[in-house]
């Protein structure tokens, strides 16, 4: 049965950031992700996740100053040092929060930095965060993220993120397939969910043109939520879109599946 998690940095912004547990909670999801926990105390994030009965399933390693324009420092040659720093900080954190997966976002390649430096720059800092990971019992994922929305950046493509997966070879590395950039760049999204599905350790959703709700675009969600549940999918899903309006009240995608949910025992292995 599919499970559905709130992405807390994209839902909810009616409200702040904090108030967004009790809103998930109140609107039926059992999970929530956000993109960052660094500027919040981590009894802080513990505490709201405890009393509103939610699991933490995913959150990312420091990307750089996002408000600058950072959209991840990992294959950048001129940051190594701050990405490496930021791995013992994003383990201190998921270890606090229960937290049991960490996404690594490659970013835009700087000017005059070629690919294949880009690239080996990305495995070399993969392989160095995916051994403290394993560890702390911590899988490491990477995405793909469109070149539409994020010019430059990389890997943008799931061959691409693949084959970065079995250069570093590490056994807690899995793909992000986020379904929205997935579909940007490749399509085929039924094909690619099956033949990779061992090695996609989350999925997030959004449709497309717009990043709005499931159900506002070209993506046949009714379709594909029944095939990859039917591929025994038993990951989280990731809520991971733009409201075109309110949040709630575009919720009504997710209705049958929340009320599934709330019928079914806790999974075990993952902490509330």
């Amino acid at each position: 049965m599919l499970r559905f998690s709130a992405n807390l940095s994209m839902l909810f912004t009616e409200i702040g950031f904090l108030d967004r547990f009790a809103a998930a909670a109140a609107a039926g999801f059992e999970g929530v992700e956000f993109m960052f926990p660094y500027g919040y105390d981590k009894d802080r994030l513990a505490g709201l996740l405890h009393e509103h009965g939610l699991t933490l399933v995913l959150h990312n390693l420091p990307a750089g100053d996002w408000a600058a324009g950072d959209r991840g420092i990992a294959c950048r040659p001129d940051r190594v040092g701050e990405f490496r720093a930021g791995v013992e900080e994003a383990v201190a954190y998921a270890t606090a929060l229960g937290c049991p997966r960490l996404n690594c976002l490659g970013g835009i390649v700087p000017p005059g930095v070629d690919m294949a430096r880009a690239k080996d720059t990305l495995i070399a800092n993969l392989a160095y965060a995916a051994e403290p990971l394993a560890k702390a019992g911590i899988e490491l994922l990477v995405e793909p993220v469109n070149t539409r929305d994020i010019p430059g950046f990389f890997p943008s493509r799931t061959a691409q993120a693949l084959e970065i997966l079995d250069v570093v070879g590490s056994a807690n590395l899995r793909l992000q397939f986020d379904l929205y950039h997935a579909q940007v760049m490749e399509g085929d999204l039924a094909r690619t969910i099956e033949a990779n599905l061992p090695r996609i350790g989350h999925l997030q959703v959004a449709d497309n043109p717009g990043r709005h709700e499931p159900g506002t675009g070209e993506i046949n969600f009714d379709f594909l939520f029944k095939f990859i549940d039917g591929l025994g999918y038993d990951g989280w899903i990731g809520c991971e879109y733009r409201p075109k309006a309110e949040t709630s009240s575009g919720l009504d995608w997710l209705a049958p599946y929340l009320d599934r949910a709330r019928r079914r025992p806790s999974p075990e292995g993952e902490r509330t």
